[in-house]
């Protein structure tokens, strides 16, 4: 059964339209500022973590300690 032509062409621009939501919405996630953004936001969520602020402030005292422990032998 052949199809109306007018039908075929709202399709095409039905499909085209939901095409370009659609690569709207990639070129949203995939943005290099907003995929920063996102790598900052979790990092500054990690470290406001105490667990992880006070491992490493004792990670730090070591690492300083063995530094000046090596400066002065």
């Amino acid at each position: 059964m052949a199809r109306d032509p007018e039908t075929i062409q709202r399709e095409i621009e039905q499909a085209r339209d939901a095409l370009a939501v659609t690569l709207d919405r990639l070129g949203e996630k995939a943005s290099p500022k907003r995929l920063v953004d996102n790598a900052k936001a979790s990092a500054r969520s990690t470290l406001d973590d105490p667990k992880v602020r006070y491992a490493l402030i004792g990670v730090g005292v070591v690492v300083g300690l063995l530094v000046v422990r090596g400066l002065f032998r």
